[in-house]
């Protein structure tokens, strides 16, 4: 069939009713979507006026058909249904049959109708979240071990650890992540120091502010803005590329292969955030106390003195204190992060979705943990 050119002349078209109740459409000539506009309202008004009980359209007339032609046919067959009539096609060619046969005439149907639905009391409301909690709880606890169980592989025989895969995330994870980590400590070591400086100047107090520096990073502030930090920037990071993946079905090939996503991907990446979330605290507490000296400097006191403050503040208890609950942020970033990724959707805005929901899960776990701790150190005495 060659393409309609603009300007193609009008079909014919004729109507013969054989006074049996059935109405029989000749169309001829080019249907195509120059032509088929002029057609449309004949065809509709015979059909109107004339009520037949059975419609026949004979189409062995018809040279050519495009979409507009067919739309015509289905439009005039959808109608003689409505009002409870038969319908058939005669004569229509074996090339234009092929492509009326890829027309479904439901498409073309006004939606029908449906019941509204009932609205849904509070208590059932409060269930299904709870269902879904219940859910999203299911699937965490069984990632966690599946990290877990693979991570007890990994120590048992750390040859079939994919190394050259760790010490790369630990540069993206570590090495990349130092500069910021370092500029947002200082600057957070430095307003709080600033903003305490204040208020303790009233009662002469200054000299405490670096006191409360080396106590608030070593027990909680060096941990948790380290983590957020990194949350941001790697756990997001894992969400995407996992993500993508899933999108472009590699995780599937690699269960084809027989390769366990969780270990083959996941537990590298977690084996990095522990190697080097530690190791990033320590430097972000420097850099928070870096920023609480400036003003402690500004203030008129010394180096020394400072010194001597958060050494008699600080002790090594609050610093492996501090230290200790990294380990568990660093498997929340990793986990949260691998794990949002592997349960992207495949729409355009499944990586981002999942990028996302690493972010945001990553902070509210890492707080709560956090807090269990802080119940914890004070049982303890730490």
């Amino acid at each position: 069939m060659n393409n309609p050119e603009r300007g193609s002349s009008p079909p014919s078209f004729e109507t013969v009713k054989d006074g049996k109740g059935t109405l029989t459409l000749k169309p001829g000539g080019r249907l195509d979507a120059y032509t088929t506009s002029g057609l449309w309202d004949k065809a509709e008004d015979a059909l109107t006026k004339e009520k037949p009980e059975n419609v026949v359209i004979d189409a062995s007339g018809i040279d050519y058909m495009d979409a507009s032609g067919m739309a015509l046919l289905i439009e005039l067959r959808l109608m003689q249904e409505k009002a409870g009539g038969g319908f058939e096609i005669t004569g229509l060619k074996d090339d234009l049959q092929k492509l009326f046969a890829l027309f479904d005439p439901e498409s073309f149907a006004q939606p029908k109708e449906t019941a509204p639905k009932e609205r849904m009391g509070i208590i059932e409301k409060i269930g299904r979240v709870a269902w879904d909690l219940l859910g999203e709880l299911k699937i965490h606890i069984i990632f966690t071990g599946q990290v877990t169980v693979g991570l007890m592989k990994a120590l048992l025989n750390p040859l079939s650890i994919r190394w050259g895969e760790v010490f790369t995330t630990c540069e993206k994870f570590g090495a990349n992540s130092f500069f910021i980590i370092a500029l947002v400590n200082f600057l957070v070591g430095l307003v709080i120091a600033f903003q305490s400086a204040m208020p303790m100047q009233q009662y002469g107090a200054q000299i405490f502010v670096a006191d409360l520096i080396v106590i608030a990073y070593f027990k909680e502030l060096g941990p948790l803005m380290t983590a957020f930090v990194v949350n941001g920037r790697s756990g997001s990071a894992f969400a995407a590329e996992l993500g993508t993946m899933k999108v472009n079905e590699e995780l599937d090939a690699l269960d084809t292969m027989g390769l366990d996503p969780v270990n083959f991907l996941v537990v590298p990446k977690v084996i990095a955030a522990l190697l080097m979330l530690p190791l990033l605290t320590v430097f972000g507490n420097l850099f928070g106390l870096l920023g609480g000296l400036v003003v402690m400097l500004s203030l008129g006191f010394t180096f020394q003195t400072f010194m001597n403050e958060i050494t008699f503040a600080g002790t090594y208890g609050m610093l492996l204190a501090g230290l200790f609950k990294t380990l568990f942020f660093a498997v929340i970033i990793a986990g949260v992060g691998c794990l949002s990724g592997m349960r992207a959707s495949r729409g355009p805005s499944a990586v981002g979705d999942a990028a996302t929901e690493a972010v945001v899960l990553g902070i509210v776990l890492m707080i709560l943990t956090d807090g269990i701790f802080g119940v914890i150190y004070y049982v303890l005495g730490i």
